[in-house]
């Protein structure tokens, strides 16, 4: 049964002592990036939570409904975009306390400005009360996991683009990895992950704004993902073989679904 965290293999660092015996112990069976190597809190990605813009606004002139949805559109498609970025962040963190707010939320903020005061100027230019939508422009953040409102498209639901898909990729068993050839390890499972991060920010792209027809997601996503996972899975291989122990056969971690 398909688990909703992202599935791949991590490699736990201590020191150099006790990394050797940890490996050389016997057969090690590394954790699940979304099971034991982070905090429960960082398991999923936080998402940002922005205002709804839609039910906000005044009725909208027909003259004016072209522009509207365009702003309209330009604020979800930010909200995907920002969600790749604490996406990224949730698999590899950088910065110090406050770089979600410095980084993220506050650039996020000063484009929503912007772009709801084309609204409002799509409202003025052909004569009609100009609304007031400046209390719309701070965004905070959502519980790991929790969806993103977005505006969605004219006649859609503030929740067209909340639901998106993950993928769901094997969590990749090693033997007992050389300490010679832990450092290439531990840089390929963060390939791996790093790959994951890119294809749900992909798919949360895609929740927002469908594109290509029944087969996109298997030919645009999961397919080029299985292409990386190969590579990076044969990289780990030669790890192993470069310093003469056992070539392993991970073919089998290469493919992922969806969750």
């Amino acid at each position: 049964m398909a688990r909703g965290t992202r599935k791949t293999a991590v490699l736990k660092l201590g020191g150099v002592g006790a990394l050797a015996a940890l490996l050389f112990a016997g057969g090690l069976q590394l954790a699940s990036a979304g099971e034991n190597n982070r905090p429960a809190t960082t398991a999923a990605a936080q998402t940002v939570n922005c205002p709804t813009v839609r039910d906000k606004l005044p009725a909208v002139p027909a003259a004016a409904s072209a522009q509207v949805e365009r702003e309209l559109a330009n604020l979800d498609q930010e909200i995907a975009r920002q969600n790749e970025r604490l996406a990224r962040q949730a698999v590899r963190p950088e910065g110090g306390p406050a770089f979600i707010d410095n980084a993220i939320l506050g650039p996020l903020r000063s484009k929503r400005v912007a772009v709801l005061d084309r609204i409002e100027i799509a409202f003025n230019r052909i004569g009609a009360q100009r609304p007031n939508l400046d209390a719309l422009a701070a965004c905070s953040l959502n519980a790991p996991g929790v969806p993103s409102a977005v505006n969605g498209g004219a006649g859609q639901n503030g929740n067209a683009g909340g639901a998106a898909r993950t993928v769901n990729c094997p969590r990749v068993v090693l033997p007992a990895v050389p300490a010679a050839a832990a450092g290439q390890v531990q840089a390929e499972l963060a390939t791996l992950d790093k790959q994951i991060a890119e294809a749900d920010a992909r798919l949360a792209r895609l929740a927002v704004r469908p594109e290509g027809g029944p087969a996109f997601i298997d030919n645009a996503i999961l397919g080029p993902l299985r292409s990386k996972r190969v590579a990076a899975l044969d990289r780990i291989e030669i790890a192993f073989n470069r310093v003469g122990a056992q070539r392993p056969n991970l073919d089998g971690f290469a493919t992922c679904g969806l969750n």
